[in-house]
């Protein structure tokens, strides 16, 4: 998985080198974030953050938080560590926070890859911006760490949908596969207007707010409502977990 992140900005280069560029946008029309993503490494950053945020970094939080406790349960490991004894509690919290820390670097390495690619093959300078304008280069790492924060946020429903499935199964690509089909499912509804303002009750519909802290004037409007959701969502899908396996008979 790591591979994929360090991968993806040098992919994203030779498809820009060998398809060209255009950042006045197409035939006139309005410019957007990838019409300028050779404009400089940090507009080159905020691209790649853009093409992933929506499946690729969902991957490796479905895959740390799936993988927790349901390989332990494959390999017939987990009541030999509860019977250390280990209470079940201290078993979970320490497992989730292993998990959220790795989904975070994973956040984290995409963006930095990005950044040092893009500085060699379009410069460093500012930020510049769809809506009109530019920032300069110290303020818009200030600005795409917030986007990664915002990300990191966002995927804590699949962190914790993972993270629950993982207690509730012994396979771990059930888990995995499990939120990542979810996570899929919510981005469908998202796309059905006909939902109206239901929508904004998911977690999907907020996961490219981010975008607003690559604006003149930072809007945080979007991004406060998709938190609020977002981390509601993963309450409850934590406490679940947590529920579900102090009562849970353990067998393997």
């Amino acid at each position: 998985m790591g591979a994929i992140l360090v991968a993806l900005p040098f992919i994203l280069i030779v498809a820009f080198a060998i398809g060209g560029g255009d950042e006045d946008g197409r035939g006139g029309n309005r410019i957007t974030l990838m019409d300028t993503a050779t404009a400089s490494a940090a507009n080159f950053a905020a691209t790649c953050l853009f093409v992933s945020a929506g499946f690729l970094l969902v991957i490796p939080v479905a895959l740390f938080c799936g993988d927790t406790v349901a390989s332990e349960a494959g390999w017939s490991s987990l009541r030999y560590l509860l019977a250390a004894p280990v209470p079940r509690a201290r078993l979970l919290w320490s497992k989730l926070v292993v998990a959220l820390g790795f989904s975070a670097a994973a956040m984290v390495l995409l963006p930095l890859v990005a950044l040092a690619a893009g500085t060699v093959a379009y410069g460093w300078g500012p930020l510049r911006l769809p809506t009109g304008g530019a920032l300069p280069a110290a303020d818009s790492l200030g600005r795409l760490g917030l986007a990664v924060a915002f990300v990191f946020v966002s995927q804590l429903v699949t962190a914790g949908l993972a993270f629950w499935l993982s207690t509730r199964t012994d396979a771990p690509l059930g888990a995995v596969g499990g939120a990542v089909g979810l996570t899929i499912v919510g981005n469908v509804l998202d796309a059905v207007t006909a939902l109206g303002d239901w929508r904004d009750f998911l977690p999907a519909h907020w996961q490219f707010a981010w975008i607003d802290a690559l604006q003149p004037q930072l809007e945080w409007g979007g991004m406060v409502k998709g938190t609020a959701v977002s981390v509601t969502y993963a309450l409850v899908l934590f406490a679940l977990a947590f529920r579900g396996f102090a009562r849970k008979d353990i067998v393997s």
